[in-house]
């Protein structure tokens, strides 16, 4: 059996499992799924015809209680609009009971219809019975009334209650029945669950007992062998003779297995190639490290190897060639920078003259320029004075017209005094008059005028004295009016006289601008030619830095380039080695100014100062070109 199972695909063996599995899980789920409808369609039945009947038969009865209490309420009614309500009552409880009984029929069953025709013909038979009581009460047949009352209205309504009674037993037996029936299919199901279960349990341990024998030990006996292999060890492969895929996993490692082993071997055969190899290749190379550039590699390599011995000896021979090529060209370069550094050091000194002249002229006009800045501004601070004395000037003519005027109102003030004295004097004289008038009744009126007499006396001299204080007050005022006129003509001299300062300052204050105005003109000329000379001296400077350095680069180079014949001579390049001129030595003057280091191991030359910027011309009064001086 399990030789079978060995022989299957992997996917046919998981194919089985799982098929096993769900028919176990289908199992489980038609239990399930047939235990739950039986139930469910017991539970419909208990809540449809079992308790939702039961509640629409209680219904019936409340219903068919009310009509009996109605029919005696009508008998007993003591107003017609009692009456009236009670019928309306009767009619909507006759239509409600109908419509209970319809609905109970929907929930009662097929096999209850019967009982619920009988059930309906006699609340029919009910309805019809209290329909003639309340024909008889309202005929005012009260001995009627009540015989039908007590007689076919009390037995129609106990027959309708003793049908709706029967249809309320049976429906609770049948709900009894179908309790019975649930509770016995749930049991079975139950039952058939557990054995179920019991099977599907023992029905994996079966199928992971198999997996386990048939893949799970196998792949580990596999896998222990292939850790062994890979460690480098030797173990036997198991399960090749199987026919799944763990039969041809097996199979691939024992064809890892030999092909490891093969390997292994042409790897021995490897190392030793390539141990000849290399102790050729590090005879050579000893050889090429003591500076003999004609050791080259003449012992046969195997095939695998000789491209790698023409490359090298190719690489040998071009090094060869190469240093040959340096040790001629180290020669002429050595006599180059020698000529180099010699005519660097004389351009230097050259420059540091010029940059010295340069820097004496930049400092004089330098001077100039700081003068003529200072008498550019000592003309405009005159300006400034100027500006402030003829806004001086102004405000006294401005203050000279208020005084004019000011003396015009006191003059135009002194006329209206002239009036009021004049008016004074005619009152003095009224006054005087009517004393007089007052004197003369008094004399009339003898002894008893005689204190009037002296009152007018008294107001005369009052008279005669304002009219001699009126009188000066005017010579006065003509004095002073007088005054005034000869103030008002010295003021109008003096606004003259400011008038004439005014303009003479104004003439001074035109002089002193254009004076100004050519010192800053002259003050912006002396300006640029500083800044262009500035330009030139900073250019002169940065130049005579440069040469120094070119200078020191140029003796550094025929150091480097002597170093650097020193040590090609080391090397040996047999009969191609041509014969080196002596190198001559540079000259080494002394630099008036220390020069910069130049980094040694740079290959190219970069120089450390900055290049100007070109000069933009200067317009002076002349043609002259100052980036050309």
């Amino acid at each position: 059996m399990l030789g079978t199972i060995n022989s299957w695909p992997l996917a046919k063996k998981m194919l089985v499992a799982f098929a096993l599995i769900g028919t176990l899980v289908l199992g489980l789920g038609i239990n399930g799924y047939v235990s739950n409808k039986t139930l469910s369609g017991v539970a419909t039945r208990h809540v449809e015809n079992g308790i939702t009947g039961l509640s629409g038969l209680t219904d019936v009865l409340a219903d068919i209680r009310e009509l009996r209490i109605i029919v005696y309420s009508y008998y007993n009614a003591a107003t017609p609009k009692d009456a009236a309500s009670l019928v309306e009552r009767r009619a909507k409880g006759e239509a409600k009971l109908l419509a209970d009984i319809d609905a109970y029929r929907k929930v009662a069953g097929d096999d209850f219809s019967a009982d619920v025709d009988g059930l309906r013909a006699r609340a029919t038979e009910l309805i019809a019975a209290n329909k003639i009581i309340f024909e008889l009460r309202a005929a005012n047949d009260l001995e009627g009334s009540v015989k039908a009352i007590k007689g076919v209205g009390k037995e129609k309504s106990h027959d309708a209650i003793e049908a709706a009674d029967n249809l309320l037993t049976r429906t609770r037996d049948r709900s009894a029945k179908d309790n019975e029936y649930g509770q016995s299919q749930t049991t079975l199901a139950l039952i058939m669950t557990i054995l179920l279960s019991l099977v599907s349990f023992g029905g994996l341990i079966g199928i992971w007992l198999a997996i386990n024998r048939t893949v799970a030990n196998p792949m580990a006996k596999l896998t222990e062998a292939t850790t062994v292999l890979a460690q480098g060890g030797e173990a036997e492969v198991p399960s090749r003779d199987r026919k799944d895929e763990l039969g041809q996993i097996a199979n691939a490692v024992e064809q890892f297995r030999l092909g490891t082993k093969a390997r292994a071997e042409a790897d021995a055969r490897s190392a030793a190639e390539l141990r000849e190899v290399m102790d050729t290749l590090r005879e050579t190379l000893q050889a090429l490290s003591r500076g003999d550039l004609t050791a080259e590699i003449t012992a046969a390599y195997p095939a695998a190897y000789a491209e790698l011995k023409t490359n090298f000896n190719e690489a040998v021979t071009s090094l060869r060639t190469l240093i040959g090529s340096v040790m001629e060209s180290t020669a002429a370069i050595n006599t180059g920078s020698s000529e180099i550094a010699s005519a660097s050091e004389d351009l230097a000194r050259r420059t540091e003259a010029n940059a010295a002249s340069l820097e004496e002229t930049s400092a004089a006009i330098a001077q100039m320029d700081e003068r003529l800045k200072a008498m550019a501004g000592s003309a405009d601070r005159t300006v400034a004075r100027a500006d402030g004395a003829i806004s001086t000037v102004s405000g006294g003519r401005a203050i000279a017209d208020e005084a004019v005027q000011a003396m015009t109102r006191v003059a135009d003030s002194a006329k209206g005094i002239d009036s009021v004295i004049e008016g004074l004097d005619k009152i003095a004289f009224q006054t005087r008059v009517l004393a007089m008038n007052a004197a003369v009744e008094a004399g009339r009126a003898g002894e008893a005028g005689r204190g009037f007499a002296v009152v007018a006396d008294l107001v005369s001299a009052l008279a005669m004295r304002a009219e001699e204080e009126a009188g000066r007050a005017r010579d006065q005022l003509t004095a002073t009016q007088t005054d005034i006129v000869a103030a008002v003509e010295m003021v109008e001299k003096v606004d003259g006289a400011l008038a004439n300062i005014s303009g003479d300052v104004s003439e001074v204050h035109t002089l002193l601008a254009e004076m100004a105005t050519d010192n800053q003109a002259q003050s912006t000329a002396i300006t640029q030619i500083s800044a262009a000379i500035g330009t030139m001296d900073q250019g002169t400077q940065q130049n005579a830095a440069m040469v120094e350095q070119t200078s020191a680069a140029a003796r550094n180079l025929s150091s480097e380039v002597s170093s650097l014949a020193e040590q090609a001579s080391r090397f040996t390049v047999g009969a191609a080695t041509a014969v080196r001129p002596a190198a001559r030595p540079a000259p080494t003057p002394s630099p008036s100014r220390p020069a910069k280091p130049v980094a040694r191991n740079n290959s190219t030359y970069v120089s450390p100062v900055k290049a100007l910027p070109i000069a933009t011309p200067v317009a002076s009064g002349g043609d002259e070109d100052w980036t050309s001086f």
